[in-house]
């Protein structure tokens, strides 16, 4: 392009102006208002240091375009260590992994930061302190008993000193190593909030009572801080704007704490919720509204000077604009958002927004860690393997690539060929691209799954992917192809039971719910209560329906995650009645008739009245269909459901992977 082309193109204007604007924090200027919140990664070394892996991790997000990257949950003293693997600042040869990780983050432009911590009465100790207690050791601001039946002591004005004395230790060591910034963690229910709350904080000398006595450990923390890194080096704090947990402190409690410390941070940085019994406050879940507690640093923000920070499913660069430039807050930090796509700020400043790729609050990243010890995200299969990722093999010659599905393990498999330069062919047999994941049309707490394919369909044409849609893949049609390589990801079918009455004008299949919600009756019954006939039910009630549930094994939704599962479950017990151990025996116009087995006794048959009866009895792989094209290419590889009926981190994952192995 010559300059004068140049001269006669449109001058750029940002979209987001407001979210792309700078902000003094201290003596750092963030380049933008987007922010990475902290998020833990499991691979640290078992004394706490910093790894390649999670060196990766981090600087994805600086390329990314953060203007803050927060390194989670440093701790400061060895009674502070919560939960799984986490770095340590009082551990021999922290401070060279700990510089080389605020070098990794600093080079694409990003502020580097790091979030100081200590578990309090959900640390323990092996080795206790005193040397009299065996087992176990647990500190928390007042003597209980946790329910898992542990013992926590209170905590020794003795130890509180110490501990007060570890912050400001570990926050010189951050600054030598090169941070730009720090965060003191004030909130989810770790040793500062539980000296905060009112619920937890029963302690009658200077630490407890009054909020500015139960202030006191965190004000001593800050004051510690502040005269370990100097004046102007930016602290932010986090703090839960409102507990949630009887006798805890509300939004009113929250804003006489942030009051007291405000002429002590340059940052205040606002979540919710306390402990495990908040994890859905502080992580809200799918169905809840986007930017769930953004309202509490809003109220906050109306009653102090220091910029205010929001958190919380926050994913979307037009609600996250409207927060900033409404007045309501000064920054915005994601987390999981950032997983799902590091890239958000960088394409939210180019007005690339189409592109981005939303989080689908699933919490298949927080449920990988509590099954696997990894991490790893439903819809971006380099998380986990950002490390990794960096020596994957070139690609060789350019290949010609038919892939048989548009569901999510092929849209995957397409995108990633197709970047990796090889000229892709993609044929969907109906006339739209997402699978399975099609079945979510017109649920609200779903809709990140439409936009998942939405947006996978723009990337697929921005990368010059040819999409022929209502074009079954056939061997006959892979014949007159003849590609170099074939993908096959052409699904799976509902199950169907075999059972009088299932083909009836009143039975949906769960898969047909988009195009049929108006023959839905009011009174309706689900057979089936895995994961999609569970969040059915949830649907349908919320719509107004009488819903009711029948399932044959011994448990509602087996196949949801350990995070997302129990908030489901909460809200099934909430809206419908259910049946275990119930299966189907007929339907009629009248409902479904059912049999209940119960131990010991002889079944039971009854009627469930319905208008609607749905179908949600499982999906079978379509492996007839992917076998018999198997062999019509030199390099054939299967895909997503018609391998084996899961999920779709396990059709993303698998459908990149295939890509790059062409």
């Amino acid at each position: 392009m010559t300059s004068r082309d140049m001269s006669q193109k449109a001058p750029f204007a940002q979209k987001y102006p407001y979210l792309s604007s700078p902000l003094r924090v201290g003596n750092v200027i963030l380049r933008n208002r987007m922010c990475s919140a902290p998020m833990g990664f499991p691979y640290i070394t078992k004394d706490g240091l910093v790894t390649n892996e999670l060196i990766a991790f981090y600087e994805l997000r600086a390329k990314g375009g953060a203007a803050a990257v927060t390194v989670s949950e440093a701790v400061t003293h060895p009674t502070g260590k919560s939960h799984g693997r986490l770095l340590s600042l009082y551990a021999d040869g922290a401070l060279q992994g700990l510089t080389d990780l605020a070098r990794a983050i600093k080079r694409h432009g990003a502020a580097a930061s790091i979030e100081l911590n200590h578990g309090g009465m959900y640390s323990e100790m092996d080795i206790p302190l005193d040397g009299r207690d065996e087992g176990i050791l647990k500190y928390g601001p007042s003597e209980c008993v946790l329910p898992d039946g542990k013992r926590v002591r209170e905590m020794p004005v003795e130890l509180i000193d110490e501990i007060v004395a570890s912050f400001a230790s570990g926050a010189g060591l951050v600054r030598r190593a090169g941070f730009d910034m720090l965060m003191i963690h004030g909130g989810h229910g770790w040793l500062i909030e539980q000296f905060l709350s009112p619920a937890v904080n029963r302690r009658t000398d200077v630490y407890g009572g009054d909020m500015r006595n139960r202030a006191r450990l965190a004000v001593r923390i800050i004051d510690a801080v502040r005269d370990a890194v100097g004046p102007g080096f930016p602290i932010e704090l986090r703090v839960s704007g409102a507990e949630y947990i009887p006798g805890g402190y509300g939004t009113d409690g929250a804003i006489e704490f942030a009051k007291l410390v405000e002429g002590k941070i340059d940052l205040l940085h606002v979540s919710a919720g306390f402990g495990e019994e908040g994890f859905a406050v502080t992580h809200p879940p799918m169905f809840a509204p986007h930017g769930a507690n953004a309202h509490l640093a809003a109220e906050i923000k109306k009653h102090v000077s220091v910029p205010v920070a929001a958190v919380g499913a926050l994913n979307s660069p037009e609600e996250m604009e409207e927060l900033i430039s409404s007045g309501r807050t000064d920054a915005v930090c994601m987390a999981r958002a950032l997983l799902a796509d590091p890239e958000l700020p960088r394409k939210t400043e180019a007005n690339r927004d189409g592109e981005i790729l939303r989080c689908l609050r699933c919490f298949t990243c927080h449920a990988e860690r509590m099954l696997t010890q990894t991490r790893v995200c439903a819809v971006n299969p380099v998380i986990g393997r950002e490390y990794e990722s960096r020596f994957d093999t070139p690609r060789g010659a350019k290949k010609r690539v038919l892939v048989a599905g548009g569901g999510p393990g092929g849209i995957t498999a397409a995108l990633t060929a197709a970047r990796r330069g090889h000229s892709v062919l993609l044929c969907e047999k109906r006339r739209a691209l997402g699978g399975a994941m099609l079945a979510a049309e017109g649920i609200p707490f779903k809709r990140e799954s439409l936009d998942f394919i939405k947006t996978r369909e723009l990337q697929l044409r921005l990368a010059g992917v040819d999409i022929r849609f209502g074009a079954e893949v056939t061997p006959e049609f892979v014949r007159r192809i003849a590609p170099d390589a074939l993908i096959i990801a052409v699904g799976a079918e509902p199950i169907v039971p075999q059972i009088p009455g299932i083909q009836g004008k009143n039975v949906i299949f769960v898969t047909e719910l988009p195009g049929r919600i108006d023959e839905i009756g009011r009174r309706a019954v689900i057979l089936g209560g895995g994961l999609a006939g569970c969040e059915t039910a949830v649907f349908l009630a919320q719509g107004g329906r009488d819903v009711k549930l029948a399932e044959m094994g011994g448990s509602l939704a087996p196949d949801a995650n350990p995070r997302h599962g129990p908030i489901l479950l909460g809200l099934v017990a909430r809206f419908a009645e259910t049946h275990v151990n119930t299966r189907g025996v007929s339907v009629s116009e009248r409902g479904l008739t059912v049999e209940r087995a119960r131990d010991g006794e002889e079944p039971e048959e009854f009627l469930i009245e319905a208008d609607t009866v749905i179908v949600a009895a499982g999906m079978k792989p379509r492996r007839p269909e992917a076998d018999a094209m198997r062999a019509l290419a030199p390099e054939t590889a299967l895909v997503g459901d018609c391998v084996k009926v899961k999920n779709i981190r396990e059709a993303v994952f698998r459908g990149y992977h295939a890509a790059l192995d062409l």
